[in-house]
């Protein structure tokens, strides 16, 4: 999930959609070269270890009592003056070896391939889609193909180069423009970057796009490896837990035609063979190692054809029964985000879900990247679906060829062993998820709208919320993370931001004060405040000064040049601050509905949230009995009852 929101999508399709030559074959046709920016993007720098070691002690102050914090800084000022020097100076000489990539993206990278915890609920987030404004288009079958159509125009734009670079602008009326395009697009690719500046637009990174199709992350055991293939032509589809080989591009390489896609996507919804009394994607849902054990037993026993079409897909598609509740969608949410397991493959790079009503939904593995792409992806499929899409409901299935010849079940040779590694699969995801609880908070007495008219970060707001939600709850402060893309610099992956400052703890103890209650103006005042640092530290993070990125690196270091473990990362506050009880992430998409991912910690609440022009919302997870998330959830409510009361009874800051 990440921290940036964009200008509109540039797309240059005019008129009437067709079905014939390139209109059909591309979603864009870029005036800037789609890598134009990125030998000149900067490289994310390495902070001074001074700044660092001054953010991670502000950062620990109002976690720690007063006798832990001054162990911690005493270990903080040793680290200083003995071991980290070194460490920065080999850190530096490696990034500096290494310009192609960035300082974090290796040991990144090989973090998330080794862990061997299972996929679902600890790693793979989900972005549910908006319904169609125009209920026809959501049928199950018209709304799938819209959606599978869509996603390879963008793909065959990608492939070739065509889609339009991925730009954050500051200011879309002045930047996001055909003038920008002109001027950047003449600019040499060297210096691109530095154009795109002084149009205060930030081209982002592009290189994790490569990791979208084509892609699945295969369980070995002690390290995962990411496989991909750039000639397969068709998609992995699972309904009923059965699994399908659907072509999707011809042998030329082009998108089939609407019609014929609609005809094969009806095959595959029209089958009437039961559900599967072995459904494999269950074993996606189990331990790493657990998993690399079975599937090699799976290939020694002759199922290598099988398991390559599946890791060679474009993308998994997969066929739900289930409709949402718009009242309650919570069962919805929790059945794209980890389901029973039967009808998922969690391993490929992305899974497009779409239910019986229509409800679309992408569930993604999370080791190949960060969400930029795949929110690049989300949004530009859902404004094509809704704005211009190719199948309209008078539009009738026609496929030339005989539907059984490119809709290929995919069968398995199974044996005992492999049958009881899915039931001990189904019993392992089913106590895990058994034990999640998932709630819902929707609050309309504060929006985007109102914290622009009170001059106030919007985000700051919703954070500010989240502790004094806690401290209700607990009456305590704990390490709470925010995720914050550094995709800004070459191969940046994220950031964090610790939105838990002096600043929010003095605002919350002060408007949960009983006795000797302080004033709405002093309220406002310390939120102002609030903002005012929660900003500060949101820049330093984009811009790739924050410092749990800069201590994982020099802790990584240590480790691969046999440098005994320095006491700052031997600290106990280190654990516990890395131990994050509040995981949150949010992002802004006209595209989404919700967004939701697991607690990181067994003790933890998952927050996905994000603030419409209507309403703030929170989808919070939790493990039973470890946390109560409904009771979170009320405190929520009423933080941001108390947030809204100090906002409507103060006056915004002078300009």
């Amino acid at each position: 999930m990440l921290r940036i929101t964009r200008g509109p999508l540039a797309t240059f399709r005019r008129g009437k959609a067709t079905t014939t030559g390139e209109d059909y074959q591309y979603m864009q046709k870029t005036r800037i070269p789609m890598l134009h920016f990125q030998a000149s993007l900067p490289r994310l720098p390495i902070p001074e270890l001074e700044k660092t070691c001054e953010r991670y002690l502000a950062a620990q102050k109002p976690l720690l009592i007063d006798e832990a914090f001054r162990k911690t800084k005493d270990n903080v000022e040793r680290f200083k003056t003995t071991t980290g020097p070194k460490l920065q100076e080999l850190l530096k000489k490696k990034d500096s070896q290494n310009k192609h990539t960035s300082y974090i993206s290796e040991p990144w990278f090989d973090m998330y391939l080794r862990d061997r915890v299972p996929l679902p609920i600890n790693y793979n987030p989900l972005l549910m889609m908006n319904p169609d404004p125009k209920p026809e288009y959501n049928n199950q079958l018209i709304r799938t193909t819209n959606l599978v159509i869509s996603s390879l125009r963008f793909m065959k734009s990608l492939r070739a180069h065509q889609l339009e670079p991925e730009v954050f602008h500051m200011n879309p009326a002045k930047s996001d423009t055909d003038t920008f395009r002109k001027v950047t697009a003449m600019a040499p690719s060297l210096v691109a970057t530095y154009v795109a500046y002084a149009f205060k637009a930030f081209p982002l990174d592009m290189s994790q796009y490569q990791g979208l199709f084509g892609a699945t992350r295969i369980p070995e055991t002690g390290k995962d490896r990411i496989y991909r293939n750039e000639k397969s032509r068709h998609l992995l589809v699972i309904r009923n837990g059965n699994m399908y080989s659907v072509d999707v591009l011809d042998e030329a390489g082009n998108i089939e035609q609407p019609e014929t896609l609609l005809a094969r996507f009806k095959y595959v919804l029209n089958d009437n063979r039961p559900p599967s009394d072995t459904p494999l994607g269950l074993l996606t849902t189990e331990n790493r190692d657990t998993w690399a054990r079975i599937r090699y037993h799976l290939g020694e026993i002759g199922n290598e054809k099988a398991l390559r079409t599946v890791d060679s897909a474009l993308f998994c598609l997969c066929l739900d029964n289930g409709s949402i509740d718009s009242e309650n969608p919570i069962p919805m949410i929790r059945d794209f985000l980890f389901g029973d397991g039967t009808n998922r493959w969690f391993d490929k790079s992305f899974s497009l879900i779409v239910s019986k009503d229509g409800t679309a939904g992408i569930n993604f593995e999370h080791s190949w990247g960060d969400g930029v792409a795949v929110l690049r992806y989300f949004q530009e499929i859902y404004k094509e679906t809704t704005k211009r899409p190719f199948v309209e409901p008078t539009v009738q299935p026609n496929d030339a060829n005989r539907s059984e010849d490119v809709v290929r079940l995919i069968e398995f040779k199974l044996d005992d062993k492999i049958r009881e590694g899915v039931i001990a699969a189904q019993n392992h995801h089913n106590a895990v998820i058994d034990a999640l609880d998932m709630n819902y908070m929707k609050y309309e007495g504060i929006n985007k709208n109102i914290c622009k008219k009170q001059r106030i970060s919007p985000d700051s707001v919703m954070q500010l919320g989240f502790q004094l939600a806690f401290y209700k709850q607990h009456g305590k402060f704990v390490a709470t993370y925010e995720s914050c893309s550094t995709a800004a610099f070459r191969h940046g992956r994220t950031e964090t931001m610790r939105p838990c400052t002096m600043a929010t703890k003095e605002f919350c103890e002060a408007i949960e004060r009983k006795q000797n209650p302080t004033s709405t103006g002093e309220l406002r005042a310390m939120m102002d405040k609030c903002s005012t640092i929660h900003g500060q530290l949101t820049k330093d993070a984009a811009m790739g000064q924050g410092f749990d990125r800069h201590l994982f690196g020099l802790r990584h270091t240590a480790q691969t040049n046999d440098i005994p473990t320095p006491c700052i990362f031997e600290d106990p506050a280190y654990a516990a601050i890395n131990h994050n009880i509040l995981s949150t992430s949010t992002l802004s998409s006209p595209a989404l509905l919700a967004g939701g991912f697991g607690p990181v910690v067994r003790d933890g609440y998952g927050i996905g949230y994000n603030i419409q022009d209507g309403f703030l919302g929170s989808v919070v997870t939790s493990y039973k009995p470890d946390r109560n998330g409904r009771e979170f959830v009320d405190c929520l409510r009423s933080a941001y009852e108390d947030i809204a009361q100090v906002l409507n009874n103060s006056s915004p800051p002078s300009k």
